[in-house]
């Protein structure tokens, strides 16, 4: 990374003596330093700076958001957002799918929205504003939103999965994600699982909450479930193992049914 930085800064000092050089001017001390000193300021900002995390909702319109609590979670290309009311923990709705950033662009396609189903499989570019290193302002014609960052913290389990395969009767069962496929995303300390069609645009589920994943074993607080508002606060303890790259799920689930599932890579597993 330092020399990753130290090439920008190279390339910065060749780009303005290059820029002195032909417009014919004398390379002022003073004046390169300035200019020197605000591009490289610049490049430090562009490249310090990572939208991956999780991260809540604060305000909408240049109004504060307290009636509800919306969390993002980003992690590889690919996000997934969860609301629900802070009165009766109801949920609200969910959204998520592939993004990119370029330059101060925000790109989405989205897989699932529970908001506006219009905007999936269509690609929709935003304005992307950082405030600072934990405040993001992301607008466009209708909106302007400001995001907090929660957390940046990773691990063993962070990234976008799919789920590959599910034991039933004693026997492993394998599928292949299409269409219709169920994804989990983790990272920040954040999870979210989706289960949705992209094609026919319908969504199925969705839950999420904080995590933890040491040891062998993996810790999920409930914060909001799709289906029934009552599980939230609920506390699930599963084991889990990374096998040749797919993440090996066991336990029970929320309805008490022993599990044994295997989540493999998104990148890797699904394709369109």
């Amino acid at each position: 990374m330092v020399s990753f930085f130290c090439l920008m800064i190279q390339a910065n000092i060749n780009s303005i003596i290059l820029v002195f050089w032909n417009m014919n001017l004398k390379l002022n001390p003073m004046k390169f330093l300035l200019v020197f000193s605000i591009i490289c300021m610049s490049t430090f900002k562009t490249f310090g700076q990572s939208f991956e995390g999780s991260w809540q909702l604060v305000e909408l319109n240049g109004e504060t958001v307290t009636n509800r609590k919306v969390v993002k979670t980003v992690v590889d290309g690919y996000f997934a957002l969860g609301s629900k009311s802070t009165s009766d923990n109801s949920f609200l709705g969910a959204a998520g799918g592939e993004f990119q950033i370029k330059e101060d662009k925000l790109i989405e396609n989205r897989d699932f929205d529970t908001y506006d189903a219009s905007k999936i499989n269509e690609e929709r570019v935003y304005e992307l504003d950082w405030v600072n290193n934990d405040l993001l302002k992301i607008s466009d014609d209708n909106h302007e939103k400001i995001w907090k960052r929660l957390s940046n913290e990773n691990n063993s389990l962070s990234g976008n999965w799919v789920i590959t395969g599910r034991m039933r009767n004693d026997e492993m069962r394998t599928m292949t994600p299409g269409d219709r496929r169920t994804i989990k995303i983790l990272n920040g300390n954040r999870f979210q699982w989706v289960a949705f069609n992209s094609a026919s645009k319908t969504f199925n589920a969705s839950g999420g909450g904080t995590y933890s994943a040491e040891d062998g074993t993996y810790v999920e607080n409930i914060t909001f479930f799709s289906k029934n508002k009552d599980r939230v606060g609920a506390e699930l303890q599963f084991q889990f193992e990374v096998i040749d790259g797919a993440w090996h799920h066991k336990g029970n689930s929320s309805k008490g049914d022993p599990i044994h599932e295997i989540w493999s890579p998104y990148a890797e597993a699904y394709n369109k």
